[in-house]
């Protein structure tokens, strides 16, 4: 404080300080702007060329804006049909694999049974097994038990194949989430007279539902982009990867870009969504435990 009564500025320093204090406070910021914007660099790219008008068939060089391919976006002949296929196999095969691996891994993190290492062992061979040898190995056991003609190679093969790897990341995904389960909750509900079916309806479900939720988006992610396990099961079937694959030979066309973009947008629109509601769910239980508080304190 001077005589006068005001204030003397604090010295900002020299420029190396100044840039220190700058490195130090922005660091994790811009080290994760440069993550994501790698990450997400081929997206950027796809989208961007959803928008290209070729003058041939190959979608690789820029040659100007044009809505065609977002105004039919089935235009290709055959494209229609091989993105039905991998919806089709990727919804029945999340549904499926969410249902199982829910419940593997809440045998696994709740019970001790014969049999448990084992369980997780094979649990995870699945994950840490590389995919051409998988792929090879399912070919050889769908050839084996008869196919074909008695169990020909199509969609249903790609259905069980895309289930058993599937099925794992449902195990690891829910069990991180049961890892630290409140269980005095439920220990309360059966307290209050709660049989076993009703506190896991009221209690266990709608707590694990996160981890449930995303398992379920991981395991579309995976089915509906798997090219290598699908190609040896597929048989005659055409799935979009192996769509893709096939018109890669003679140039890509723009509206393969729309369907992945489209995709991808859908993707990320669920896992928004899913995050605010959880979000909300959360605040509305603090809201109510807050309430419930103000409410013994009376």
């Amino acid at each position: 404080m001077t005589a006068s009564g005001m204030t003397m500025a604090r010295p900002k320093g020299t420029f190396s300080e100044r840039f220190v204090r700058f490195w130090n406070r922005y660091l994790l910021f811009i080290f994760t702007g440069l993550a994501i914007l790698y990450l997400m660099a081929p997206v950027i790219v796809i989208a961007l060329f959803s928008f290209n008008d070729p003058a041939g068939k190959s979608n690789f060089v820029w040659q100007g804006f044009t809505l065609d391919a977002w105004l039919d976006p089935f235009g290709v002949a055959g494209l229609q049909s091989a993105v039905a296929v991998s919806l089709g196999i990727a919804f029945a095969s999340t549904i499926i694999s969410t249902i199982l691996g829910t419940l593997i891994a809440l045998a696994i993190a709740r019970h001790v049974f014969r049999g448990r290492s084992a369980t997780n062992l094979f649990i995870f061979l699945p994950m840490a097994t590389p995919e051409i040898v998988l792929g090879a190995s399912l070919l050889t056991l769908f050839v084996a038990i008869g196919a074909p003609p008695f169990f020909p190679l199509s969609a249903g093969t790609i259905l069980i194949a895309h289930i058993m790897f599937s099925i794992s990341f449902v195990v690891v995904t829910v069990r991180a989430r049961l890892a630290g389960f409140p269980t005095h909750l439920e220990e309360a509900a059966m307290d209050l007279g709660a049989n076993e079916i009703t506190t896991f309806r009221k209690v266990t479900f709608p707590l694990i539902l996160p981890g449930v939720m995303a398992a379920a988006l991981l395991v579309f992610s995976l089915s509906i982009d798997d090219f290598v396990i699908t190609n040896f099961t597929a048989g005659g079937t055409v799935t979009f990867p192996m769509f893709i694959y096939a018109k890669a030979r003679i140039g890509i066309p723009p509206e393969v870009n729309v369907i992945g973009t489209i995709i991808f947008l859908t993707a990320v629109g669920l896992v928004a969504l899913s995050t605010v509601l959880s979000r909300r769910r959360t605040m509305r239980d603090e809201r109510l435990a807050r309430m419930q508080i103000a409410e013994d304190h009376k």
